[in-house]
């Protein structure tokens, strides 16, 4: 994918894989790159299943979804949730990308499609972590989210307003500092609050990238993470629909068409005209070159030019228009 080549992957040609090709961009490249992450869908299997797809086996009709942080493709029935309905949610994130963004289960209680509450975790047999548990649980907790939860008289003194989220009519968290504070951690004020902790894929509508912290420390651990990403708006999936429905209109769009639509009739009929003496003479100019065998060269296309614009003056000279 576009992404998996600007993070995960870089080219083999030239290194240990590849020892009798050389690469053209990199000569001096190294044996190895360390940094690409080669997943079972090298080798044709996806899933928690480890299936090929199509799989010949398989007599289940089942969409499969892509996880926009492993880019491994899954069954929505071996998520561990049932996926909402296809116009509900944009995007997805695996029950193993869950475990290591751990703190995304956060942002889940309010971002999520659909919300993952006290309410609906019950019967799912989740896990509800209370902000009203002791400092030692606290502390934990926060560590296991990957940040360090540290009270300041900043915090104490927030004003917040809630943000209504797209997906649920739930509302994430947004706060407020005066030039004098330090900007607050999104992410330290969700972890305060109860949040559901669950062993499933989650489901995402398409705005909500835009809410994830963006903070030094956050910041940092998604480095850590290697999600860095996450935070980039052109790499959602929606961008990449809209770019790839852009390439498509741009590939059929025809030039001489968008000009002729943004002409009257009097100047579509002239351009058409011009536009097919143009053609057939060129065509007849060079059809000589290539009886004869011989090659066009610069000069032979500028004398072209020269000529039929002569000609076409030639022909202007003579007309004579009359207005009705």
């Amino acid at each position: 994918s576009p992404r998996a080549s600007a993070w995960n992957f870089r080219c083999d040609c030239g290194n240990s894989k590849f020892k009798n090709l050389q690469c053209k961009l990199l000569p001096e490249k190294g044996k190895v790159n360390s940094g690409n992450k080669y997943n079972d869908n090298f080798y044709g299997l996806y899933c928690t299943c480890k299936r090929p797809y199509p799989d010949p086996e398989d007599e289940i009709p089942d969409e499969m979804i892509q996880c926009i942080v492993c880019e491994d493709w899954f069954h929505g029935r071996h998520l561990g949730a049932v996926p909402p309905e296809s116009g509900d949610f944009h995007e997805m994130v695996c029950q193993a990308c869950m475990k290591h963004c751990h703190f995304l289960w956060a942002y889940a209680s309010c971002l999520a499609v659909p919300p993952l509450t006290k309410a609906n975790s019950l019967e799912d047999a989740g896990i509800v972590l209370k902000a009203e548990e002791n400092e030692e649980q606290k502390k934990e907790i926060k560590k296991e989210s990957g940040v360090e939860h540290h009270d300041t008289k900043e915090e104490k003194q927030l004003e917040q307003f809630n943000e209504p989220s797209t997906s649920s009519g739930s509302a994430c968290p947004e706060v407020k500092f005066t030039k004098s504070e330090e900007p607050v951690c999104k992410l330290k004020e969700l972890q305060s609050k109860p949040f559901v902790k669950k062993d499933t894929a989650t489901f995402w509508p398409s705005n909500w990238r835009s809410k994830l912290c963006t903070c030094e420390d956050c910041l940092k651990m998604y480095s850590e993470l290697e999600v860095q990403f996450l935070t980039d708006e052109c790499d959602t999936v929606l961008a990449y629909e809209n770019k790839g429905t852009s390439d498509q209109e741009t590939e059929r769009r025809d030039p001489l068409m968008d000009t002729l639509n943004s002409m009257n009739r009097v100047q579509q009929v002239e351009l058409i005209c011009e536009y097919n003496d143009l053609k057939t003479e060129l065509t007849d100019y060079l059809r000589r070159f290539a009886d004869e065998g011989t090659v066009v060269k610069r000069e032979d296309i500028q004398h072209f030019f020269e000529e039929f614009q002569s000609r076409k003056r030639r022909r202007t000279d003579r007309m004579q228009y009359y207005c009705s």
